[in-house]
């Protein structure tokens, strides 16, 4: 299929009208959606009219958590006089542990890929890139590549999967 000067032309106007390539292409007849975008992509065409977006969702704010009961000093009159009030007391945040991985993987079965053998746990640690990157190295499960703790995060019932991911929304 030739362009020719005529077609060029109708494809221009179509493209600027914000018509679909596919769209484009079925006007234009005896060519392909690729064909059409890769003409476009030659021609240099840009600017196009786009079709009117629905507004994006507003990102939801994050709930408080529960507020507590905090009793506040009896009001003398009127008919707050027994109320307490409630204010929301944020919770400390939880200490962070410098290293997460020394209490699950101790200092001796920690290894390097050199050292890996099949009844060694390959569960990779930390950034291959980096100087502390090391392998879990625990012995095996019995037909499993990973120890029993970290079979149990590398293998869950699709149940339990299913059931997490509908708590997470």
């Amino acid at each position: 299929m030739n362009w020719t000067d005529e077609r060029v032309e109708l494809l221009k106007k179509l493209w600027s009208e914000g018509l679909s390539a596919s769209q484009i292409a079925a006007e234009l007849g005896g060519v392909t959606r690729n064909a059409v975008i890769g003409k476009v992509h030659r021609l240099g065409l840009s600017g196009r009219a786009k079709a009117v977006a629905a507004p994006a969702p507003r990102p939801r704010k994050p709930r408080p958590s529960a507020p507590t009961a905090v009793p506040a000093r009896p009001a003398v009159h009127g008919n707050a006089a027994l109320a307490t009030v409630v204010r929301a007391v944020a919770e400390p945040e939880p200490e962070e542990v410098a290293d997460p991985v020394a209490n699950v993987i101790p200092m001796a079965d920690r290894c390097t890929i050199l050292d890996l053998t099949e009844f060694t746990c390959r569960w990779p640690v930390g950034d291959p890139g980096k100087q502390d990157f090391f392998y879990c190295g625990s012995r095996t499960k019995t037909g499993l590549p990973y120890c029993a703790y970290h079979a149990r995060i590398a293998y869950q019932p699709v149940q339990d999967r299913r059931r997490d991911r509908r708590a997470v929304r």
